[in-house]
């Protein structure tokens, strides 16, 4: 059984005049914040606020890059040529860089974000163009993702550091890939049933998927996503629960 376990959550995702989840009571119960670029939520003044949260409360930075996808939220499938998709990746870890280092802290690994993260699982020129940008950028970033995929190999092929990611609140196919959003099951509730199902992922490294089987799933991290209703309810039972069970939480970066 792992001693420590790291929890994220994607956060950071207001925009403007839209305020979305409850950053400030996240990041009081995870040790890594996913903070938005600006390409699928976010913005300089949301971005900074973030940053300057995180650092106060010794919270990891992790930049959650997307799709240029706003009127999405970056969850729909894009057509995007590999050179400019690396470029973009670029232009998202260079603002958010920028931000955490005036708000007294660094960005300290990459998280792809809704489609893309879904992509890259299987496809391998999307998942090389985000390769590409990171060891640009900075070769001793981690990469999070999904253990087994496509994007997991060509990680460990360009020497990147792969911190495999599980979901607390998204329903598994037998296949260990998420169950679509568009589809029933894809997104979980209930905070104590949450956190029992972390439990035993983090124990036992199981987890029951969609269909009633139970498959493996490697984690270094959980998430628990910002926006899913009730997440702070569910990001305080998954610690309290962790934890009476003998397991620690500490930011893997």
């Amino acid at each position: 059984m792992p001693r420590a376990i790291d929890l994220n959550s994607d956060l950071g995702e207001s925009f403007a005049a839209w305020e979305l989840g409850d950053d400030a009571a996240m990041l009081r119960l995870v040790t890594s914040a996913n903070v938005a670029c600006g390409f699928h939520a976010g913005d300089p003044s949301t971005m900074l606020a973030t940053c300057r949260l995180a650092a106060e409360g010794g919270v990891a930075v992790g930049a959650h890059v997307s799709y240029r996808d706003l009127a999405g939220f970056g969850r729909r499938p894009m057509e995007v040529p590999s050179a400019e998709l690396r470029d973009e990746v670029l232009y998202q870890l260079s603002a958010l860089a920028g931000i955490a280092r005036v708000a007294g802290t660094a960005v300290r690994y990459v998280k792809p974000h809704g489609a893309l993260y879904n992509r890259i699982v299987a496809d391998a020129e999307q998942a090389a163009a985000v390769v590409e940008a990171v060891v640009a950028f900075d070769p001793a970033l981690p990469l999070v993702g999904l253990a087994g995929s496509v994007v997991h190999r060509l990680a460990d092929d360009a020497g990147l550091r792969f911190v495999r990611e599980a979901y607390v609140d998204r329903g598994y196919r037998a296949d260990g890939t998420l169950v679509p959003r568009r589809l029933p099951g894809a997104v979980l509730s209930g905070a104590e049933a949450i956190a029992d199902r972390a439990v035993r992922l983090v124990t036992e490294g199981r987890v029951v998927a969609a269909d009633g089987s139970e498959i493996a799933v490697e984690a270094d991290s959980l998430c628990v996503h910002g926006d899913t209703p009730g997440a702070v309810d569910m990001a305080r039972a998954v610690r309290a629960a962790l934890e009476r069970s003998g397991v620690a939480l500490e930011a893997f970066a």
